[in-house]
């Protein structure tokens, strides 16, 4: 029995080691800014993800797993979701493999850095939660993110966090609430496919609250369409676009733009890109009415670097780190 449980853990070890080394084949090194380096990810060919608020200056050097070292410019960010995605000069990015499932709340995973010479470095956890939005001190907004207890080691921001197959599950960052926290590599790879073609990503906004709900049978008569769940909107901002197209608090939203909305990262997929600006139908249960009104889709107003600032003036002295919370640890970069 003795014997059978060595096996085990050397089997689990063994199979972590290997996972560490195909998550290892595509993490770079990011320098720039003034201290210690931090970490980057493969997303194609000649294209790096990083995290936004470790990106500090315009000189900016990638540093491949092979040791070679090449120039970089940085093509996007996206303050919100604390990502910026490098364009390197001359180089030959290996791709990061991604998840085909989303995490589970205890699942087994590994966060991976290269901020130094040395090579990778690695930390084991499981995930602790996954959460459906977050509000960041000084505005954004992260539509989904994992929270973990690995140790996300100095330099490490950037980097992926990994499944015990070495397949990514998301990017890791400190820079967003002071704390640790994972962008769900789906979303992630969202918005570098959006930086990658427009530079930044335009977020719609609605000025609404809203929670999931069940649809009763009589709801999914009346939308004349089996739909398991929809959106009872719980708040509207006064003067917003949703209360200026005549929703209601009470209504159920259950389509935008002629798309099923079953739950919030619905809406939110939906408010991404080409919707920001244009009136779009949406469609809501009012009662046991089905009813469609004309939104004007507005846009959500990102807080950029000079905003970020506790004092007037923004940055001083040449001081160019994103301000932190007071609660945040010494080493969130």
């Amino acid at each position: 029995m003795e014997r059978e449980g060595r096996n085990l853990l050397t089997a689990l070890s063994e199979a972590m080691a290997e996972a560490v080394a195909r998550g290892a084949a595509a993490t770079v090194t990011v320098d720039a800014r003034d201290g210690l380096p931090a970490s980057g990810v493969g997303y194609a060919a000649d294209l790096v993800l990083t995290a936004d608020h470790v990106v500090e200056r315009d000189e900016i050097r990638v540093v491949l797993p092979d040791g070679q070292e090449r120039p970089a410019v940085r093509i996007g960010r996206d303050p919100s979701t604390d990502l910026a995605l490098l364009r390197v000069v001359e180089g030959l990015v290996p791709t990061l493999e991604i998840a085909e499932r989303e995490p589970r709340v205890g699942e087994i995973v590994l966060a991976l850095g290269r901020p130094t010479p040395e090579g990778i470095q690695a930390s084991v956890g499981v995930v602790s939660a996954i959460g459906e939005a977050l509000r960041t001190p000084w505005g954004g907004r992260l539509e989904r993110y994992i929270r973990t207890d690995v140790t996300m080691y100095p330099g490490f921001s950037g980097g992926p966090l990994i499944d015990v197959e070495g397949r990514a599950l998301g990017i890791n960052t400190s820079g967003l609430a002071g704390i640790p926290l994972t962008v769900p590599i789906r979303l992630a790879w969202r918005v570098a496919e959006t930086l990658a073609r427009e530079g930044r990503v335009r977020r719609g906004y609605l000025g609404v609250r809203a929670q999931s709900v069940p649809l009763s049978p009589a709801h999914q008569e009346a939308l004349g369409r089996p739909q398991a769940r929809g959106l009872l909107l719980v708040g509207i901002e006064e003067g917003s676009p949703a209360a200026q197209g005549g929703l209601r608090v009470g209504d159920i939203l259950t389509a935008f733009a002629g798309q099923p909305v079953e739950d919030v990262e619905d809406l939110q997929a939906r408010l991404v890109g080409d919707a920001v600006g244009r009136a779009v139908e949406v469609e809501v249960l009012r009662g046991e009415a089905r009813r469609v009104v004309r939104v004007v889709v507005g846009e959500r107003q990102e807080v950029w670097e000079g905003a970020r600032w506790p004092f007037p003036g923004g940055p001083r002295w040449r001081f160019r780190r994103r301000w932190m919370p007071p609660w945040a640890p010494w080493w969130s970069r």
